[in-house]
């Protein structure tokens, strides 16, 4: 199957950048997130372990992704990981009194994001303790997970990965990969109306032949079927298996009626 084309120049203008991060599993599992994805920016702003990006336990669990790894940035300043930004965004489960505006993940990445012409970074905190303020101020907008508020805690890895899939989804909507409300997967011929009738006549004979429904007495049988059919959408092959239930039920129940 063919796998939806992606805009490259887009994919690359995103960068995940975090700040402080503490432990190397999680810089393996960022780079992970990221590149299933399709993105592959990365940078590391004052990391806890300056050779982060070379040990083992961040190798295992990017887990295929060190070319994200290899090719990630380390910097002390947040100027530096923000050059060439146009639009920055803090992700903090923690909101601020004076804050910028505050998106959802999806506000984000269908709002902002799109736009080729535009830089964008996700800021990501410490593992620990977040954002500190004074990075949160130099942001356009805060990103707000809306998680279970009994539980909202998630790992570094897992907001990056929600993220990221936003991102990607908005992106591949906007380059025409994906339809919105689509169904996904393989789509047969549609049946035709005289096609889906006959269907609908040969089952009510089944039905009559084993007694399930009473010609006498139908009620509103045969309307209530029409009307969980019609939410299918019914393909051709698929009221053609219709038709061979239908004869089965016939030929074990009785003589043929039609």
């Amino acid at each position: 199957m063919n796998q939806p084309k992606t805009d490259t120049s887009i994919f690359r203008t995103l960068r995940f950048i975090l700040v402080e991060t503490s432990h190397p599993g999680n810089v393996g599992a960022a780079a992970r997130a990221i590149k299933t994805m399709g993105f592959g920016r990365l940078i590391l702003v004052r990391p806890r372990f300056r050779d982060v990006l070379t040990q083992d336990e961040a190798i295992a669990f990017a887990s295929g992704a060190q070319d994200i790894l290899e090719k990630a940035e380390i910097t002390d300043s947040m100027d530096v990981a923000l050059g060439n930004c146009q639009f920055a965004a803090a992700i903090t489960a923690r909101l601020r009194e004076f804050s910028p505006p505050v998106l959802t993940p999806r506000e984000f990445a269908e709002t902002v994001l799109p736009d080729p012409h535009v830089h964008c970074a996700l800021v990501f905190g410490s593992e620990r303790y977040g954002l500190p303020n004074d990075v949160v101020e130099r942001c356009h907008a805060l990103i707000n997970i809306p998680a279970n508020p009994d539980y909202s805690s998630l790992n570094l890895a897992q907001a990056i990965q929600v993220l990221a899939y936003e991102c990607r989804m908005a992106l591949l909507v906007r380059n025409g990969n994906i339809v919105r409300d689509s169904h996904i997967g393989f789509h047969g011929d549609p049946a035709s109306v005289e096609q889906i009738n006959g269907m609908f006549d040969h089952l009510e004979t089944a039905l009559t032949t084993i007694g399930f429904l009473n010609p006498a007495n139908p009620k509103k049988l045969m309307s209530r079927l029409r009307r969980l059919f019609s939410r299918s959408q019914l393909e051709t092959e698929e009221v053609n298996i219709l038709r061979g239930i239908a004869r089965q039920i016939e030929k074990h129940a009785g003589p043929k009626t039609n």
